[in-house]
C-alpha cells in the first residue's frame, strides 16, 4: 500500500505559547485520586499529562516528534489505488466511514427516535429589528420526560426568500439556551444570511457515566451500554446536527442546500464528523479541534490519543481503547477525516497559545487531505508549509487560519471563514 511520509515544514513562523484560554485548560484525567495525572505546565505555559496506562507525557519539543507515516487516503485497504471519483465516492469513502464507526466514533444505530419540532418563541425585532429570531424545541422521543433541544434561528428582517445559515454547535445546556451569537452576527445579516445555534448537552450530556440520558438513553431503551462499536456522545451530537437539518429542510425562511457548519474544540470535531455522516452540510468551520479532530494523532505533540482514551472515553466507541500507545496503527488519521468532507469546503483553525490542540499537526492534515480534493476536481489548502501567523489561506476548498492567541473561535477566524464561505454562496 502507497503511504506518505510526513515531514516537518515550518516556515515563516515563531511563536512562544501561552496560556490557553477559553475552554483551554487541558482536562483532568478521570483516573483514582492517587494517581498524579496533572503534571502542572512546561516553561511556556503548555499542560503537561500523563497518560497511565502507557506512561506517555504530554510532548511540546519538535525534535522529540517521531517520524511518520499516514496512511494513503487513496489506496483501499486492499492495495488498490483510488484513481477517479466514482472510485472515492462508491468504494473509498464508505470504507474510511466503516473504520471511523467501528474504531473512533461509532455507528449510530439503525433505529433511533424521531424528533418533533414546534415554533416555541418568535421574536420579529431582534438584533434592534435587523432580524426575525425562533426558537424552536425538538423534542426526542415520545416519553411524557423526552429530552428537548432548543434550535435558535435568526434571519434577516428584510429578505423574503430563503437565505444561506451558519449552524452553530455551541456550548452550555440545561433549559433553555443562553443566546451564544457569533462576534460576527451582525455581518452574517448584513450579507443576507442567517445563523442559528443549538446547544450541544440537550442532544447528549458531556459526562461519563450518562448513557442512560439524553439520545443515547432513549435510544437504549433501558440497556446499559452502548456495543462496542456503537455511538459515544460525539457520535450522539452528530445525530444532533443532522436532526436539526431535518428541521432547517422545512423552514421556508432558510435555504437548506446552503448551511455551513461551526463547532470548537471537541464540537469541531464533531463538525468534521457530522459532515462526513451528512451531506447536507454544505462548508464545515472546525475550531480548534486538535487530537482526533483535525490534528494528525500521529504526530506526537501536545493532547494524544493516550490522553483522549483516559480521559473522554465516552466520547468514543468503546473500541477506541485499543488505540492507546498503538496511534501508528489506526487505519485512519486526521486527513482522511478531513477528506470524507471532500468535495465540499472544509476551513480549520488553531492558536498559537493553544500547542495542546497542535495547529501545525492541524495544518499538516489539511496538506494531506489535499490529493483527495484535487482527485475531485478541486483545490487543496494552497501550501505545503504552515503560513505567516494571523494569515489566512482561503482560495482554495481547503481553509485555514491561523491566529495569535489562545484555544478560541477569534473574530479574525470568523471574518476568514465569512470571506471563504462566501465563495460558495449562490
Amino acid at each position: 500500500m502507497r503511504r506518505f511520509t510526513v515531514v516537518l515544514v515550518l516556515l515563516g513562523v515563531s511563536f512562544t505559547a501561552v496560556a490557553r484560554t477559553q475552554q483551554s485548560a487541558a482536562p483532568e484525567a478521570q483516573q483514582p485520586p492517587q494517581v498524579k495525572t496533572n503534571l502542572g505546565s512546561d516553561a511556556n505555559g503548555n499542560p503537561l499529562r500523563l497518560a497511565v496506562k502507557t506512561g506517555h507525557v504530554s510532548n511540546y519539543d519538535e525534535s522529540k516528534v517521531r517520524p511518520f507515516t499516514l496512511p494513503d487516503p487513496l489506496a483501499m485497504a486492499d492495495g488498490r489505488q483510488v484513481r477517479d471519483a466514482k472510485t472515492w465516492m462508491a468504494q473509498r469513502r464508505p470504507e474510511i466511514i466503516r473504520y471511523y464507526e467501528r474504531d473512533i466514533y461509532g455507528r449510530i444505530p439503525a433505529r433511533t427516535p424521531d424528533v418533533k419540532w414546534r415554533v416555541a418563541e418568535t421574536d420579529a425585532a431582534a438584533h434592534g429589528g435587523a432580524a426575525i429570531r425562533k426558537r424552536i424545541t425538538g423534542t426526542i422521543g415520545a416519553a411524557a420526560n423526552a429530552p428537548e433541544m432548543n434550535l435558535v434561528v435568526y434571519t434577516p428582517a428584510q429578505t423574503k426568500k430563503p437565505v444561506p445559515l451558519i449552524l452553530l454547535l455551541n456550548f452550555g445546556g440545561g433549559g433553555k439556551p443562553v443566546p451564544q451569537d457569533p462576534p460576527v452576527a451582525a455581518d452574517i445579516l448584513a450579507r443576507g444570511w442567517g445563523y442559528a445555534t443549538i446547544i450541544y448537552q440537550e442532544i447528549q450530556p458531556d459526562r461519563i457515566n450518562t448513557f442512560d440520558q439524553g439520545v443515547i438513553g432513549v435510544t437504549l431503551a433501558g440497556a446499559k451500554q452502548p456495543a462496542a462499536d456503537e455511538w459515544g456522545t460525539i457520535s450522539a451530537w452528530a445525530w444532533g446536527v443532522s436532526r436539526v437539518l431535518d428541521y432547517l429542510g422545512t423552514d421556508p425562511s432558510v435555504d437548506a442546500k446552503q448551511v455551513a457548519l461551526f463547532g470548537h474544540s471537541r464540537l469541531g470535531k464533531t463538525a468534521l464528523w457530522a459532515s462526513a455522516l451528512d451531506d447536507r452540510v454544505a462548508a464545515v468551520y472546525s475550531s480548534c479541534s486538535g487530537e482526533m479532530g483535525a490534528a494528525l494523532a500521529r504526530r506526537d505533540w501536545g493532547e494524544s490519543v493516550d490522553d483522549m482514551v483516559q480521559n473522554f472515553p465516552y466520547w468514543f466507541a468503546a473500541n477506541f481503547q485499543q488505540w492507546a500507545g498503538r496511534w501508528n496503527d489506526m487505519p485512519v488519521d486526521a486527513h482522511m477525516l478531513i477528506a470524507l468532507s471532500a468535495p465540499r469546503p472544509v476551513y480549520v483553525t488553531g492558536g498559537t497559545g493553544d500547542q495542546w490542540a497542535d495547529p501545525v499537526g492541524m495544518f499538516q492534515a489539511l496538506v494531506a487531505a489535499g490529493p483527495v480534493y484535487r482527485l475531485l476536481g478541486k483545490k487543496d489548502v494552497g501550501a505545503a508549509a504552515v503560513p505567516a501567523l494571523d494569515t489566512a489561506l482561503v482560495a482554495g476548498d481547503l481553509g485555514w487560519h491561523y491566529h495569535t492567541g489562545g484555544h478560541s473561535a477569534t473574530p479574525a477566524d470568523w471574518k476568514a471563514f465569512l470571506e471563504f464561505f462566501a465563495k460558495y454562496v449562490r
